[in-house]
């Protein structure tokens, strides 16, 4: 968010103090929204529905009650301040409740991957600073925020390929949020990882809309379920960070359908999320908090969504139009939403009563729906340990192996442990979770999903705590952090020359080399010309290995100055470890393991990978028990499972060594001074550009895609799995299709596989609008098993589910439409053609 100009401008404008303003309006004698027999009703309804019916009935008699200033005051957020009900917390995200209406004060903590900016930093700052309008800045991003679990990133929640997983996330973040005394969880997040580079990758599930929505789901039924509010972000089309505030996205109709707002209509329609929060960016020429044919056309008339929208923070451009359009509630504070803007909107006509009737109401059912006007506002002790135990269980089930020739997992009576990374880098020496900085504690970074801990694990404090648990304590772990030109380097502190790590790693039991791809929301990783971030200094590519970083990941990397961009060679060093003499017996590559810890998929350097490179293990952004998730699977504690929700390509063969000006960072055009983004790739994000060989240089060689180090779905075990019997089958009783398939452990350790469901479509489809990509996943099924065990996996695929597996969008007609002639149904391990096998093909049943 843009803090600082926003705050000045809201403190010029004046807001209004319900304090000073409300006081006169008399307690009501009774409350009849608040009535025992009301709420019992409530209570007492078996489905959701008729909760919410009845829940509506309650906000519209407390909006008979109010007085136009209270509406008012009650459509945005509040000035920073002193909590009345938490005097220990200085919040900047709520609305100031009323008590004499019995209307709480409503809490809004940030996500995705926890409780991040959680309306409450230390009220001593006011004090220190001399008034809550010069602390006021503070509110937002001061790392005295109260402490919550910082869980592994959303992207390795989507790596696990388990919609259970989604569900424990967000039941974590739920149990917080009521120790915190907060309401609404401003996630999960479903913008889609269309640029490797894109900034928040971390805090979305990845590249395949159906995953992302499957996971979605989970996580806000979970967050739900404790009587809490989830909300889906940002909509739509926000999978930039360059230029957010202003950035023109250009999306055709059937690309939006298809790919985009996918996942929020299953979020909507299958997860039941009581809001959403519209973006930052323009779509198709209108901002998205004014956008009527998206927030009310798409989201409330086709899909039925009766939650309410709210916007990101000072993201509205506008006041009537917003309103009208169909957003409920501006945050942070009173900025085009102030009673004078409101007024005179009014007074002119350009808005009614009725309007701010209508934005309230719809906040106001929801939370009657979730019981937050009767749950008094306290906070509560934290099951801090508890809670990080999930964390770290959560962590290795995200992890995906690779490759591995035979490193992993490592022998569990090493002597010698060797760590190496990068001193200009964390991934070696901290925990790692978005924009972490080398040196400086967790959460500090400033973007949204900075969670402050209550306690992290470092790389060699987790090594050092499961080799004792494996009753070896006499393993000694060496932490080697080498400089960015690789001439000199620390071991344990100690000044030597990269030579000296180089023979020390040699001598080691098992050598870990740690690197990765930090990122934080307000920038993406790519190297700018100038400040505008209107050109790229070069390839777009630049952000996409494991060489570039900047100092700061949450602001514009350039190529001069305090932010300049910079080369580790990261990818020289490892090269340079594999080739170094091993003095144990066991050649370098088949004791060395690569840890990585990325923000989405990365461009691999080919020698990396295949026979010759190391194990290499994905971690992810780990979050405060990185240390102890990596050390559990490197030692064999714990069998990798996770899938790769992201395609990693060879370097220089990705999509962004391809994509145009104008599909990254944008074309700006002087005369309108607007920055323009077009989607030009239409349906080919992410695999389906690599299958479909959009750039012609990938077409398939022995049935692997040559432009692909890793695909889509990727992710190997330490026992091996078999795959037979697949078959796809009509139910014409339930009118869906079931495929089938048998998976065995054929290994020697207990582990589990995911099955994989692709869909071809009939060449008719493309006749819709855009071609179609060869494939799409239109459904997975994880599956754990006992060496030697055997299990039939069933994946179903509704026709009218709320993925549309079946259907395009035909721009023509407007509407969903399943294409005629016959589907090929591919069943497998990854989305590469040679770990896919036909279970069958079929034509349409209506």
């Amino acid at each position: 968010m843009a803090l600082a100009s926003a705050w000045g401008s809201w403190v010029l404008l004046g807001a209004i103090s319900p304090a000073a303003s409300l006081a006169d309006t008399p307690r009501a004698a009774t409350l009849p929204w608040m009535s025992p027999d009301i709420i019992a009703r409530q209570d007492g309804a078996s489905e959701a529905d008729q909760r919410e019916a009845v829940a509506r009935q309650r906000a519209q008699l407390l909006l008979k009650a109010m007085s136009l200033p209270q509406k008012m005051q009650q459509l945005t957020g509040s000035a920073p301040e002193i909590l009345p009900e938490l005097p220990q917390c200085f919040g900047g995200r709520h609305i100031s409740g009323i008590a004499a209406l019995g209307i709480p004060t409503f809490r809004v903590t940030n996500g995705p991957v926890g409780l991040g900016q959680n309306d409450c930093v230390d009220a001593q700052l006011v004090a220190k600073a001399g008034s809550a309008a010069k602390a006021a800045g503070l509110a937002y991003t001061h790392p005295s925020s109260a402490k919550a679990t910082a869980l592994p990133s959303a992207m390795g929640i989507a790596a696990s390929f388990d919609p259970d997983v989604a569900s424990a996330y967000g039941e974590i973040i739920a149990n917080e949020m009521h120790s915190l005394g907060l309401h609404v969880f401003e996630a999960p997040g479903v913008n889609l990882a269309r640029l490797p580079i894109l900034g928040r990758n971390f805090e979305y599930f990845g590249e395949d809309p159906y995953l992302s929505g499957v996971m979605a789901v989970a996580e806000t039924k979970a967050v739900q379920s404790k009587g809490l509010i989830a909300m889906l972000k940002h909509f739509v089309a926000n999978e930039q960070e360059t230029n957010r505030m202003s950035i023109q996205e250009t999306v055709d109709q059937q690309t939006l359908r298809e790919i985009y707002l996918l996942p929020f209509e299953m979020g909507v329609k299958d997860g039941g999320a009581a809001a959403v929060m519209c973006a930052y960016n323009y779509v198709n020429g209108k901002s998205s908090c004014e956008n009527e044919d998206i927030l009310t056309g798409v989201l409330r008339r086709e899909w039925g969504f009766t939650g309410y929208v709210q916007s990101d923070f000072f993201a509205m451009k506008s006041t009537a139009a917003t309103l009208k359009a169909g957003l409920d509630n501006e945050m942070p504070t009173p900025l085009f939403w102030s009673v004078d803007k409101l007024g005179s909107a009014l007074s002119k006509g350009e808005i009614t009563a009725a309007d701010i009737n209508t934005a309230l109401e719809r906040r106001y059912t929801q939370m009657f729906k979730a019981g937050i006007f009767e749950r008094p506002l306290v906070q509560t002790p934290m099951a801090v340990e508890e809670n990080g135990r999930k964390a770290r269980d959560i962590g290795t089930r995200a992890a995906v192996l690779l490759q591995n020739g035979g490193a992993l997992p490592f022998r569990r009576d090493v002597q010698s442990v060797m760590v190496i990374g990068k001193g200009s880098q964390v991934y070696a020496q901290q925990a790692v979770a978005g924009g972490s900085l080398p040196g400086e504690p967790m959460g500090s970074g400033g973007g949204s999903s900075d969670v402050v801990p209550h306690y992290t694990v470092t790389p060699v404090e987790g090594l050092r705590n499961v080799l004792k648990s494996l009753g070896n304590s006499g393993a000694a772990v060496k932490l080697a952090l080498v400089d960015d030109a690789n001439m000199s380097a620390t071991i344990d502190g100690a000044r030597v020359s990269f030579a000296d790590v180089t023979a020390q790693a040699g001598a080691a039991d098992a050598v870990i080399i740690m690197a990765g791809t930090i990122s934080e929301e307000g920038a993406d990783r790519a190297t700018f010309a100038g400040a505008s971030g209107r050109q790229l200094a070069g390839s777009a590519a630049a952000g996409d290995n494991l060489d570039w970083y900047a100092p700061r990941s949450n602001v514009i990397a350039l190529t001069n100055g305090r932010n300049a961009a910079r080369n580790s060679q990261t990818v020289a060093m490892i090269k340079a470890l594999l080739a170094a003499p091993s003095r144990t017996g066991v050649s370098m590559n088949r004791k060395t393991v690569l840890v990585l810890k990325d923000n989405a998929g990365v461009a691999m350097d080919p020698h990396l990978v295949g026979p010759r490179g190391p194990a290499i293990l994905e971690s992810w952004f780990p979050g405060q028990e990185d240390g102890n998730i990596v050390a559990e699977l490197l030692f064999g504690i714990k069998n990798p499972s996770g899938k790769l929700p992201v395609t990693f390509p060879y370097v220089g063969k990705g999509f962004l060594d391809n994509v145009s000006a104008e599909q990254f960072p944008g074309l700006y055009d002087e005369a309108t001074k607007k920055q323009t983004v077009r989607y030009a790739e239409r349906l080919n994000i992410g695999y389906r550009w690599y299958d479909a060989n959009v750039s012609g240089n990938c077409k398939l060689v022995k049935g692997r895609n040559p432009c692909v180090a890793f695909p889509f779905g990727h992710g190997l075990s330490y026992t091996s799995f078999a795959m037979s019997n697949m078959t796809v089958a009509y139910d014409p009783t339930a009118k869906l299709y079931r495929a089938k398939a048998v998976v065995a452990n054929t290994g020697k350790m207990a582990g589990a596989e995911v099955v994989q469901a692709y869909l071809a479509l009939p060449r008719s489809a493309d006749a819709a609008g855009a071609p179609q990509p060869p494939k799409r996943l239109v459904g997975f099924e994880r599956v754990e098993l006992q060496p030697g065990e055997r299990k039939e996996v069933e994946i179903i695929i509704d026709p009218a589910a709320s993925n549309h597996p079946l259907s395009v969008w035909r721009e023509t007609e407007q509407k969903w439409v399943v294409p005629e002639g016959q589907f090929a149904l591919w069943l497998g391990k990854s989305s590469s053609p040679i770990d896919l096998m036909l279970a069958g093909r079929f034509s349409y049943r209506k």
